[in-house]
């Protein structure tokens, strides 16, 4: 059995930004320093004229030049220590909104992609990514679609919100297209894409700007039947434990029941090819009788810190004897593939 970390993370440096060519350079994203309103200095991202907070949320449990990939070497060697065959990365800066203009999203996602690109040529196909796609274009976000499937991309991160669009809106009817044709997931990622959320929100823990906006997307894909509509989609909801599934099945259940006379079974995570990302602390017994053993993964969060974070996360799903030996096989490793395709 490999173990396969289903949600690790890069932490973006000026490195990432070095892709940009000609007129895109101006849209660039700099370090400053700043203070916060009780006088704490610490570093931003100025991004497209708003500060995003860049030293929060880092996990100091990783080497630096592991989190950053300014050393690859070094974070297979972690992985090593840590005894995790596979990592899937998925981005640090872009779990915030960062523009509303498409050609700055343009600029930044594809100077993204290609940074995780040569992590990619360097990881000895250990270091696998989920590709960001500038979706205020989505001509533009085929064509880059196009170009990740050849550099290690496995699967397309999205948050649970994109602007003003649910994850139903018939806008992402190509995108969702394409990606059956390519036969990766769309991996909804703790995040909000949407400002007026995250400005909502701004001060409180992170709650409900980030992890809300994942759930309501879950029920939103179920009742606007996307499964159904696309059905050789994979979908990943990852980095928001699995402790809600149970509640969302309940009220899936009886709005289905009420409203169109169908009756919603405990297998329709698996039927409808979804998977969702659990954490150590969630109760997982109570849990899988509502999503089975097929369609759970796991992840440490490497690179961060915060409620999700868990570099032992792997190793102590193994160890703590709350899961059977049969089920940790398929959450380590059978779950993670089916999902991502490798």
């Amino acid at each position: 059995m490999a173990i396969i970390d289903a949600d690790a993370h890069v932490l973006e440096t000026n490195k990432t930004w070095e892709y940009m060519e000609g007129a895109e350079k101006a849209y660039r994203p700099q370090i400053v320093t700043a203070q916060d309103g009780t006088g704490d200095e610490g570093e931003y991202w100025l991004v497209d004229g708003r500060l995003y907070i860049k030293s929060d949320n880092v996990g100091k449990d990783t080497p630096e030049e592991s989190r950053e990939m300014a050393d690859v070497s070094s974070r297979l060697r972690h992985m090593d220590e840590m005894g995790v065959a596979i990592q899937v990365l998925y981005p640090t800066i872009f779990l915030r909104p960062v523009t509303d203009k498409p050609e700055v999203e343009l600029a930044l996602f594809k100077s993204y992609n290609r940074w995780l690109c040569d992590i990619w040529k360097q990881g000895q196909d250990r270091l696998r990514w989920v590709a960001t796609l500038p979706l205020l274009s989505m001509d533009e976000s085929l064509k880059e679609l196009d170009f990740v499937l050849q550099h290690g991309a496995c699967g397309v991160f999205v948050p649970g919100l994109i602007g003003d669009r649910r994850l139903s809106d018939p806008y992402f009817t190509p995108l969702y297209e394409a990606l059956s044709d390519a036969d990766i997931p769309l991996c909804v990622h703790s995040a909000t894409g949407s400002f007026t959320q995250h400005d909502l929100f701004y001060d409180e823990p992170g709650f409900n700007k980030f992890k809300l906006a994942v759930v309501g997307s879950f029920h939103t894909v179920i009742w606007d039947r996307i499964p159904e509509r696309f059905p050789r989609l994979r979908i990943g909801f990852i980095e928001v434990s699995a402790q809600w599934v149970p509640y969302v099945f309940h009220d899936l259940a009886k709005r289905f029941r009420q409203k169109r006379g169908i009756e919603l079974s405990r297998s329709f995570m698996k039927d409808n090819r979804i998977f969702v990302a659990c954490q150590t602390d969630d109760d997982l017994d109570y849990v899988l009788e509502y999503t089975g053993d097929d369609t759970i993964v796991i992840g440490t969060d490497y690179g961060h810190h915060d409620t999700s974070s868990e570099i032992e996360a792997l190793q102590k799903l193994q160890d703590d004897g709350k899961v059977s030996p049969e089920s940790v096989a398929k959450i380590l490793d059978d779950n993670p593939r089916a999902l991502y395709g490798f």
